[in-house]
């Protein structure tokens, strides 16, 4: 039997059943430790994965990059940080005071590292610039965003305990996996080589896995109860525009400057994210007690948006790909 056009593919269900479940059956307590460790070992497999599957070439090609960096760093700490102050006259009226400074904290954060790479190898695009430029855009974000942070809202605070800790759990989550694949690809190399639909397995497994932990926390601390609808409904239209232009400025900068479609790929999914992991942490020394709440609101229903729209994104991408690959291989 055919399966009906207007039907999402499965992981786009999948993604919406993960949702719908972390709605109504959020994790808490143990289970969100133990859910915590799962998504942790996920991604360090998936890191794991993609060194042993990537060629010493490739990587140094794609720390090498340096104009995609440019590029990524410059949508991440400017792009951003404009848009935020240039929408100022649309956003106001939509949400509080109070949320608006709490859209200005987004649009200062790093981007996200685990989903953007994620959502890169999942479309085919330039994964080892992927890695080298998510993971250099969060430890950034650790020196930036305080400085951007004081910029925009007129906040300091001292961020000196994160610093190691977000190079620590960088460095183990990500790099520590990444170089033992490299290390043992003599060895497993061909086998990951002859079982790519592992690897993609894992991809859409890791990202499933964040989005439940991320949006079940999102829900326990009040994500549906914390402000009235109208105002929630506001926020959700805020937050849709902003990354709508994030998405479309990374997108058309990314052709105007030439780069090939793999590399604009990485762009769009490393220059248009936001941290959820890096901007908790860093919004409880920033910020007192009693504003946190509201100013990591717009934060978490972001990223919430940001994972389902790179998601379906991702799958345009990756299908839009494999069906060029397809073609190119009738012709021949």
């Amino acid at each position: 039997m055919a399966r009906p056009r207007l039907l999402p593919d499965n992981f786009t269900l999948a993604l919406i059943a993960t949702v719908t479940a972390a709605s109504l059956l959020p994790c808490e307590g143990t289970v969100a430790v133990i859910f915590g460790w799962v998504t942790n070992l996920g991604i360090a497999l998936l890191f794991f994965l993609h060194g042993a599957k990537l060629s010493r070439q490739a990587i140094i090609a794609g720390a090498t990059h340096w104009r995609l960096h440019l590029l990524v760093f410059a949508c991440t700490f400017i792009l951003f940080p404009i848009l935020g102050m240039a929408l100022k006259p649309v956003l106001s009226p939509l949400v509080t005071p109070d949320l608006y400074l709490g859209m200005l904290y987004l649009c200062a954060l790093p981007a996200t590292v685990q989903s953007s790479i994620a959502f890169t190898s999942l479309a085919r695009g330039n994964v080892p610039a992927a890695i080298c430029s998510a993971s250099a855009s969060s430890l950034l974000g650790v020196f930036l965003t305080p400085l951007l942070v004081q910029l925009l809202l007129g906040t300091q605070g001292e961020t000196g305990m994160s610093t190691l800790d977000a190079i620590g759990k960088i460095t183990l989550q990500l790099l520590v996996p990444f170089i033992a694949g490299q290390l043992l690809r003599p060895w497993i190399g061909a086998w990951v080589e002859r079982n790519k639909p592992v690897l993609r397995y894992v991809d859409q497994g890791s990202i499933l896995l964040v989005v439940y932990t991320a949006f079940s926390a999102a829900v326990i601390q009040g994500l549906w109860h914390q402000i009235p609808l109208p105002a929630l409904a506001g926020l959700t239209v805020a937050c849709c525009v902003l990354l709508a232009l994030a998405l479309i400025s990374t997108n058309l900068l990314g052709r105007y400057l030439g780069f090939s479609l793999e590399d604009r790929i990485t762009i769009v999914f490393c220059g248009s994210k936001k941290s959820l992991a890096t901007g908790v942490p860093m919004a409880s020394v920033l910020f007192a007690s009693s504003t946190v709440g509201v100013i990591l609101l717009p934060l978490m229903l972001f990223h919430q948006i940001q994972l389902m729209v790179c998601a379906v994104l991702a799958q345009r991408y990756a299908q839009r790909q494999e069906s060029t690959h397809t073609q190119l291989e009738r012709a021949n």
